[in-house]
């Protein structure tokens, strides 16, 4: 019979998250990647790098420089010896914590001893790509697609409204639970406050690793000035003609960044000399109809907690991935039992941006880090997921 380890995260950083087109554009995602690796063997001196089992990274798009297994490429890049592996996992938004999943699950189970498990999202690098023609010598003009974000080269067999924008899902949700624009932008703004409040006190100190020989010290989208009068005046974005609701100030932006964990069972522990941050202790996914994707981590999230023999009385933190803010929304009122204080206490994607592939990872940090900082308690990551789909995780200390 298999015994089921313990499996304790042993320390967590990121990249600053950079704005598309920003201070991070020029620095390719697989050399992100390798920056947080680096950093993570570098805090953990004792910790001799052959002995890292596999490194599990998350990349949501994976069509330009993050081609050719970006996880394994960050193994190499970043120096490490060439006999340890990588892998990387595609659950699109949530990537990087399903990397993280996967890792713990390996480390439970014994395949493993110690892991790296994180994410990686360059927006602004994602490229356009050209679909083979059908047939040699086409004489027609041919179609790019980006790759930055959302539905293309979509199969005609979907059904039509399972393929709308994330936005217009968004305002969806919106409809569903009557959730005005006012609120909308009021959540926005409370994420920029938290956000450039956990700054400037410190809060982020131990977890990010700026990018050597770039001028980004912190997140890059905080807007610390806005107001909710600014935001007031932003233009629906995606129903355009007249009830729209979803503005570019109210949704997460498009962004570059990267972030890591080192996650260990209790030899792996002993081998690092460190006082673990938390411990992992259970995960769920779920699916919901494509359109509503944003209201994916509510089923994810109660069963999560129910493995884990918890409920969100239990809570003490809970890091939400704000996609959009009609989207959180939406989740918090179908949680009623949840302190919604207890959400995103230094702020979120709307203010600290999303990069694709590496949210689910810096969720799962600073998560960890929070329970570190609070010395014990019980704390969730959870995302919502294009195409439908929920991921959560639940960590203790």
């Amino acid at each position: 019979m298999t015994t089921i380890r313990d499996v304790y995260v042993v320390d967590a950083v990121r990249t600053p998250i950079g704005r598309f087109g920003g201070a991070l554009a020029s620095v390719r995602p697989d050399d992100l990647a390798a920056h947080v690796v680096r950093s993570l063997v570098e805090r953990t001196p004792r910790l001799d790098p052959a002995r890292i089992d596999d490194v599990v990274f998350g990349d949501a798009n994976g069509a330009g420089e993050d081609n050719r297994d970006v996880a394994r490429m960050a193994v190499l890049l970043a120096g490490l010896p060439v006999s340890v592996p990588g892998v990387t996992v595609n659950r699109l938004c949530g990537s990087g914590l399903e990397a993280v999943i996967q890792a713990a699950r390996a480390v439970a189970l014994g395949d493993a001893s110690v892991v790296l498990a994180g994410g990686v999202e360059s927006m602004s690098r994602a490229p356009w790509v050209l679909q083979k023609p059908e047939r040699a010598f086409p004489a027609g003009h041919q179609q790019l697609h980006s790759t930055t974000l959302g539905w293309r080269m979509t199969n005609p067999a979907m059904p039509a409204e399972w393929t709308v924008p994330l936005g217009e899902g968004a305002e969806q949700i919106a409809d569903k639970h009557g959730i005005t624009r006012e609120e909308q932008d009021a959540f926005a703004l409370a994420s920029h406050r938290k956000a450039a409040d956990a700054w400037a006190a410190g809060l982020y100190e131990g977890e990010v690793v700026p990018y050597p020989g770039v001028e980004l010290a912190r997140d890059e989208c905080i807007r610390d000035s806005t107001s909710m009068e600014a935001l007031a005046k932003l233009k629906p974005a995606f129903r355009t003609e007249g009830g729209g609701t979803v503005t570019a100030g109210n949704a997460s932006p498009l962004n570059d960044g990267a972030a890591a964990l080192l996650i260990v069972d209790e030899d792996g522990l002993r081998e690092t000399g460190r006082e673990p941050l938390a411990r992992i202790r259970t995960s769920a996914v779920t699916g919901i109809e494509p359109q509503l994707f944003g209201l994916g981590p509510v089923e994810a999230v109660r069963r999560a907690l129910t493995k884990a023999g918890r409920s969100f009385a239990d809570l003490t933190t809970f890091e939400l991935n704000e996609a959009f803010a009609a989207q959180s929304l939406g989740c918090l009122a179908e949680w009623p039992e949840l302190d919604p204080r207890l959400v995103n206490p230094r702020g979120g994607a709307i203010a600290i941006g999303h990069p694709l592939g590496a949210s689910g990872a810096r969720l799962a940090g600073s998560v960890a880090h929070q329970l570190a900082a609070a010395g014990s308690g019980t704390g969730l990551a959870a995302l919502c997921i294009g195409v439908g789909q929920g991921l959560a995780l639940v960590l203790e200390r």
